[in-house]
């Protein structure tokens, strides 16, 4: 894969910059860097979710997949300040930024690991990610089966993709990889994207999601 913002340790100049966003209704000034993935902005994807995805709960474990400096752990950590963020990313870089960023904030919510560092018995109330589509597809599925089972019952994921980087292709393998307990449906389409909404159900089964 060569270094890019999905390398461990990217051999790209760090070059930290400060920027202003708006994250939660709150414009609020964070620190990115090079060799994470869009250092300069909320890149489109990220803003398509952050406008169609609804309230999160108010507490509970959230996870937030492939986090780069932090746009979707910062806005879930101030919507749900008793919830517990797990911002997860393979990019050491990242995640220091996005310590960085939640610190400056006042936000003591977040917790920026590596994959592995998940205790394995937590299960999430809500999952949000623009997952890292260019890593390939075999390993893109590979996170999703990783998960997507992690979701507690009557909860909810919440993927964001472009639709000509594969979201209705993403869409039909999730149909068929995942079992019976999960549907999975397009919440949302704006500005060339897709917004997945992937359901765990409960026992007994909740209702059918309804389609957007």
């Amino acid at each position: 894969m060569g270094d890019h913002y999905f390398s461990a340790h990217p051999s790209a100049p760090e070059q930290l910059r400060r920027i202003r966003v708006s994250l939660a209704d709150r414009d609020v000034e964070v620190t990115t860097a090079g060799g994470v993935f869009s250092p300069d902005h909320v890149d489109s994807g990220t803003r398509v979710l952050l406008s169609n995805t609804p309230e999160p709960p108010a507490g509970g474990d959230f996870l937030d997949l492939g986090a780069g400096w932090g746009p979707i752990s910062l806005s879930l950590a101030m919507l749900s300040p008793r919830a517990r963020i797990w911002a997860v990313d393979v990019n050491e870089r990242a995640l220091d930024l996005v310590r960085r960023n939640a610190d400056e904030l006042g936000l003591d919510n977040v917790n920026a690991v590596l994959p592995e560092d998940v205790p394995d018995g937590i299960s999430f109330r809500t999952i949000w990610s623009n997952p890292p589509i260019r890593v390939g597809k075999a390993v893109l599925h590979e996170l999703m089966e990783t998960w997507l089972p992690r979701l507690a019952e009557r909860s909810d994921a919440y993927l964001v993709v472009q639709r000509n980087l594969g979201s209705d292709s993403l869409h039909r393998w999730l149909d068929a990889a995942l079992d019976d307990r999960f549907s999975v449906h397009r919440h949302a389409t704006a500005k060339g994207f897709r917004v997945l909404r992937v359901r765990r159900h409960g026992s007994p089964a909740t209702g059918a999601v309804e389609i957007a």
